[in-house]
């Protein structure tokens, strides 16, 4: 116990570097996400633009890179990080990694939350001579804001979780706190006290998650 008091900074400045990790692989993996979910929604058969050829490409890419377990894809992606220019360890490849393996996930949440919209609501915006770029980019996302609020809060805890995994490989932040000062010196105390601030983000983030969605589902 007196060691984890002397960890004290230690573990603040882990709780900080996973919280820098976890929002810009969200700022990241949420744009490019959003854009790839866009476009799975737009290109697939009997949506606004249809393309065959390009919604195939896209679909197979995304299951191609989902089911990867992503102890695995750290491993993948590092070759390439270093191609890059960026660190094969560090918080900067975490972000990198992070932000490969949640792209795909929120691509296909942003997908399935569009399919959620009743057609009739496309329907009436195109009979009343809304374009269907504006259709994609403005009504959808709003109609489905609820959803996609909650979706992106199960994102952002599994971003937690995933953070925590790449600790194991120096990525930093809370896992890797938890591995060198207390797995690696059979400390439980260190170990649990990282765990313990895990599941505290994870219920703050949760919390505020529900609330913005319940907020939104309510006008």
């Amino acid at each position: 116990m007196d060691r984890l008091v002397d960890l004290l900074p230690e573990l603040w400045a882990a709780t900080a570097e996973t919280l820098y990790v976890v929002s810009l692989s969200l700022v990241f993996g949420g744009i490019a996400g959003l854009f790839v979910g866009l476009a799975l929604y737009a290109t697939r058969p009997g949506s606004l633009f249809p393309n065959r050829f390009l919604f195939g490409t896209i679909n197979v890419i995304v299951n191609f890179f989902r089911p990867i377990p992503f102890v695995i894809l750290l491993a993948a992606v590092q070759p390439i990080a270093r191609s890059l220019g960026i660190p094969g360890i560090g918080p900067e490849f975490g972000i990198f990694a992070i932000t490969i393996a949640s792209l795909f996930a929120i691509s296909r949440i942003v997908e399935q939350n569009l399919l959620t919209v009743r057609p009739g609501v496309v329907e009436a915006a195109r009979a009343t001579g809304a374009s269907r770029s504006r259709i994609l980019l403005r009504l959808l996302p709003r109609e489905a804001l609820g959803p996609l609020i909650l979706g992106y809060t199960f994102i952002v805890v599994a971003l937690v979780d995933m953070t925590a995994i790449a600790g194991a490989v120096a990525a930093g932040g809370l896992g890797e706190f938890a591995i060198v000062y207390g797995f690696k010196q059979f400390n439980p105390w260190v170990t649990w006290a990282a765990v313990l601030v895990i599941i505290v983000i994870v219920q703050a983030v949760q919390f505020i998650g529900n609330a913005l969605a319940r907020r939104v589902l309510r006008r």
